[in-house]
């Protein structure tokens, strides 16, 4: 019921008022340890109880599709079809990835090599789709990857992952607004500078102010919430004619190819590969908001695998070719940072091209945005469904069937960050975060496969456990030696990677799965998701370490939201739905449901 017929009977101003504004305290804290300080009070002297109910909680698949969809009050409107997600995935991906980065990561970090680098995150981000795949089709849901960690590994390791979510796509929405702003600069021959309002008394990451990446940002976000079927049909239209100019910018590049740029392929070795593909896996952020479009779409368990593999291949062929015309067309050395591929059409005599390039990326950039705002409202609302943000975000309009209130509250957001730092800040923050979370959902699809509550045994538990352990261990002992080690060190290598072999055998051999997909299943399981991980990880130890400490501070921030709001608001409304019963006694405990019955 909206606040406004709440008061329907109401006298005077204050009827008047409430009408007026449909907020109030209970939109955002309605739950019972917020109707008073003593309560809240309380609530906070029983946080450590109620953190180990909400560590161990696990949601199910039928809680996710109906129970904690309702909350919204209205449904989003199902009108996407495998053709929409697979446009929705091109144009979420290619944007500023391969037109800012490309130059940027060839020149300072792996040289010619860096096909190389956009293979290796390809392939990683591939290994992440299957993943995601087999989850979206039996779990439809806006959640994404937050409803999908939700129901295999708990509620509280789904709030870590919902905070890095939020933050890539707002960082990585901010990052392809300042990038749009670089691209208009070329198209009207100026710099990026001179439509940026340059502050010399702030940091040099953070004092090129960027009005016109907020008004970019504005402008998509009204599109995104006026529907999402036209969002989608400018959308692939758009996208469609991105890939014919894609296709114009190699036919033009091979043409102008010269060999010999190719002479030293590798000039910074093969830890300048591996370190320029954790930055490049920015370029392939955007294919996990297509999950979150599962709720909106006509046949999930037909549309989604096509969509989501069939962008991905697009994706991936598109960016090695281009990376391979640009390394051809011009030495390394000599890219530009900013508009590399504008300035190597310049640099070779089609001055002419550098305007096709420059319109092209900004259109490549547009349908970004518009997946970039469309793709995380949709998380934020399941996030708040369950109470672990205010219910106020999870608000459906009745007539757009869109999630308005999410959608503006990640525009003001991502506009911020987009006014005040850098690209290479932004990019490098949002590998962290994606990484971890890809890392976290193939995880997730093996405990999936390999655990059922009341089916499995113990011992079959404790060897996917000590299985799962060897994969993880393993493969953060791989990260961390190759992030410190040189190019000639590889004796650890000898150890860690058998190991991460055959405790996937072992897993493959000695357990049993427990569930097998209803439609669609990831293939050659366990490897394929146990690869995931490693490769994930594999790429975090690329990255530099402010990128960590930033990544750290974060989570430190969205921990204290948690210990203060989130664990409170999810708990009383757990307990208040009794969302995850499944039975009595032991079967609950080991579904990871702690109620007050069960102790």
């Amino acid at each position: 019921m909206e606040n406004g017929e709440k008061v329907e009977g109401a006298v005077g101003d204050e009827g008047v008022r409430r009408r007026g504004c449909s907020c109030t305290k209970d939109d955002f804290f309605p739950e019972e340890s917020f109707k008073s300080w003593g309560n809240y009070v309380q609530a906070l002297r029983e946080t450590p109880r109620r953190f180990m109910d909400r560590v161990l909680t696990r949601s199910l698949d039928s809680t996710e599709l109906h129970e904690i969809k309702a909350r919204s009050q209205h449904e989003m409107k199902k009108n996407l079809n495998w053709w929409d997600l697979m446009w929705f995935g091109v144009g979420s991906v290619i944007g500023a990835g391969i037109f800012v980065l490309t130059g940027l990561q060839a020149k300072e970090v792996a040289g010619p090599a860096v096909v190389l680098s956009y293979v290796v995150s390809g392939v990683s981000a591939m290994l992440s789709v299957f993943c995601y795949t087999e989850f979206a089709v039996e779990i439809p849901v806006a959640g994404g990857s937050f409803a999908y960690l939700r129901v295999e590994l708990g509620d509280f390791m789904a709030f870590i992952a919902a905070g890095n979510i939020i933050m890539e796509y707002v960082v990585g929405g901010a990052a392809v607004a300042r990038s749009w702003t670089s691209y208009f600069a070329t198209l009207c021959n100026h710099q990026p500078d001179d439509f940026r309002i340059v502050v010399h008394s702030m940091p040099e990451d953070f004092g090129h102010l960027d009005p016109i990446a907020v008004v970019v940002l504005f402008i998509i976000c009204v599109l995104a919430v006026v529907s999402t079927k036209a969002s989608s049909r400018f959308n692939y239209i758009t996208s469609i004619i991105h890939v014919l100019l894609i296709v114009f910018i190699m036919v033009a590049g091979f043409s102008k190819a010269d060999t010999k740029n190719y002479s030293n392929f590798t000039p910074f070795g093969v830890h300048g590969i591996f370190k320029s593909a954790a930055v490049i896996f920015f370029a392939y952020v955007g294919f996990d908001a297509v999950s979150t479009m599962a709720e909106e779409t006509k046949n999930p368990a037909r549309d989604i695998p096509l969509g989501l593999v069939g962008s991905m291949v697009i994706v991936t062929a598109a960016y090695c070719l281009l990376a391979v015309a640009l390394c051809l067309m011009q030495p390394y050395q000599q890219m530009d940072k900013d508009a590399a591929f504008s300035v190597a059409f310049q640099a070779v005599g089609l001055s002419w091209a550098k305007y096709i390039v420059a319109a092209g990326a900004l259109q490549g950039m547009t349908t970004a945005l518009l997946v970039g705002v469309v793709g995380p409202a949709r998380y934020l609302t399941h996030i708040a469904r369950t109470h672990m943000m205010p219910p106020w975000l999870a608000r459906v309009h009745p007539k757009t069937g869109t999630p308005i209130n999410a959608s503006i509250v990640m525009l003001i957001a991502t506009a911020v960050i987009a006014f005040f730092t850098d690209l290479g800040i932004l990019a490098k923050l949002v590998s962290v975060s994606t990484l971890f979370i890809f890392m976290l959902v193939a995880l997730a699809l093996l405990v999936r496969r390999y655990y059922v509550s009341g089916e499995t045994t113990t011992a079959d538990r404790k060897k996917l456990i000590a299985c799962i352990g060897l994969i993880l261990g393993s493969s953060i002992a791989t990260a961390t030696y190759w992030g410190l080690s040189n190019d000639n060190n590889w004796i650890a290598y000898v150890i860690t990677v058998p190991i991460w072999f055959l405790a996937t055998l072992g897993l493959r051999v000695f357990v049993p799965q427990a569930r097998n997909p209803k439609v669609w299943g990831v293939p050659l399981v366990p490897w394929l998701p146990s690869a995931s991980i490693a490769i994930n990880i594999f790429l975090l130890g690329s990255i530099d370490g402010p990128s960590f400490i930033r990544f750290g501070v974060w989570t430190f921030l969205i921990l204290l939201y948690y210990f203060f709001f989130g664990l409170h608001a999810s708990y009383d409304t757990a307990k208040e739905s009794r969302e995850n019963k499944t039975g009595d006694g032991l079967e609950k405990v080991e579904e990871g449901v702690v109620t007050s019955e069960a102790k």
